[in-house]
């Protein structure tokens, strides 16, 4: 096959691919044009989705920021001087019930956001702060089915104080085991168990909480969990001989 011949045949086969490009465009081209509209629809809500999301964040974002200001404001007894401008609360409830208002409404306007989530656990503690313990166990229960397993352990371990001081201590030993089990960054196994020892000691069962001090301390001495566990082991003496 000469050079010529060759040249032909390859502008043939071209001609030919194009015109069959060019055809199959033409026959499908409304299905091109609705799934390229259909592509580019998706996209532009993605898109406008993650605009929205993001300014619902900075809003919740600046809304827990007000929140958390109220729930820091200082204490300050009738009568006592006060700097001029300086807000103050007379009680920890009073304060805890301006800023649970707050914290709400993060909560129920930004739930869906980090910081309308974390929201919700504060208004578990400031209802806890005000002696409301019923909304106080029902938001922290909320907080602690959660998603994010940071703040659900943190929710639990509030939960678990809740249940010690309304005197169901089977229910907070119950919590600790879980926690112990399945610990968080935010509430690590070591913590659980103190908290689990301190109450054993309450309960004047100091032989379990001895067992769980040991334990702690053998497993890591040199942590913050085995060295206080290591100080209920054997406690600094008081008094004159102990100075």
């Amino acid at each position: 096959m000469d050079q010529q011949t060759k040249k032909a045949l390859k502008h043939d086969q071209f001609v030919d691919s194009t015109t069959h490009g060019l055809e199959w465009a033409s026959e499908n081209r409304r299905r091109v044009i609705v799934t390229s509209s259909i592509v580019l629809a998706a996209i532009l809500l993605v898109v406008f989705g993650v605009l929205i999301y993001n300014s619902r964040v900075s809003q919740a974002s600046a809304a827990f920021g007000t929140a958390m200001q109220a729930y820091q404001t200082p204490l300050a007894a009738p009568g006592q001087p006060v700097p001029p401008g300086v807000k103050t609360y007379p009680s920890v409830a009073e304060r805890a019930k301006a800023a649970n208002s707050l914290f709400l409404g993060v909560a129920d306007k930004y739930g869906v956001t980090p910081d309308g989530k974390t929201a919700r656990y504060f208004a578990g503690l400031t209802y806890v702060e005000q002696g409301q313990n019923g909304p106080a166990e029902s938001t922290l229960k909320q907080v602690a089915s959660g998603w994010n397993n940071d703040l659900a352990a943190l929710a639990k371990l509030s939960l678990a104080q809740l249940y010690r001081q309304t005197g169901r201590d089977s229910q907070a030993i119950d919590l600790y085991n879980e926690l112990t089990a399945k610990p968080a960054t935010t509430v690590p196994a070591g913590l659980a168990q103190l908290q689990l020892a301190e109450l054993y000691e309450s309960q004047g069962k100091p032989d379990l909480a001895k067992k769980i001090y040991a334990q702690l301390k053998d497993k890591d001495p040199k942590g913050p969990a085995g060295m206080l566990a290591a100080q209920k082991l054997n406690p600094a003496p008081t008094g004159p001989a102990g100075q």
